[in-house]
């Protein structure tokens, strides 16, 4: 079955399904898989902290990266996923607007990722962020597989 995860959202899978987010710029899109148990979620995130707004993170958590990451980690355990056999990939963090983006809302988003899982002894094992191209995720959770579309090209991850 196909799940899309629009903005500030999260989907999770099990075998035979593929989990689609679509409009990466400066979101983060972050798959985690784990492949013996084959489950797996994809969270679209669009905003670095929470702290900017409470309210909206206390309803959305999946908004936030620092709340939506331990979020997406806490379900894919209680599909029975395992912390040891985790496949972590990010993509998107991008500058849509360009270098000169006053915000830095892609880098910040990405620094929040890296530092949280730095500080959970979880590795990231790919990642295709940044530049000013948007991205699509289709992650297909019976074999892990992530494929990355951008200005019509077609890569995995």
């Amino acid at each position: 079955m196909r799940h899309v995860a629009v903005v500030a959202d999260m989907k999770l899978g099990q075998k035979g399904d593929i989990l689609v987010t679509h409009a990466l710029g400066s979101c983060l899109g972050l798959m985690v898989y784990d492949p013996q148990a084959q489950v797996g979620g994809l969270l679209h995130a669009m905003l670095p902290m929470s702290k900017i707004n409470p309210e909206k993170a206390a309803a959305n958590p999946y908004m936030f990266v620092d709340t939506g990451v331990p979020n997406l980690f806490k379900e894919i355990y209680k599909l029975g996923g395992d912390k040891k056999r985790l496949v972590v990939k990010a993509a998107g963090c991008g500058q849509p607007l360009g270098k000169n983006e006053i915000f830095k809302i892609g880098e910040r988003n990405f620094t929040v990722l890296k530092k949280l899982l730095w500080k959970n002894n979880v590795l990231l094992e790919a990642s295709d962020v940044g530049g000013p191209s948007g991205r699509t995720v289709h992650f297909d959770i019976s074999t892990g597989e992530v494929q990355i579309s951008s200005n019509g090209a077609v890569n995995p991850l």
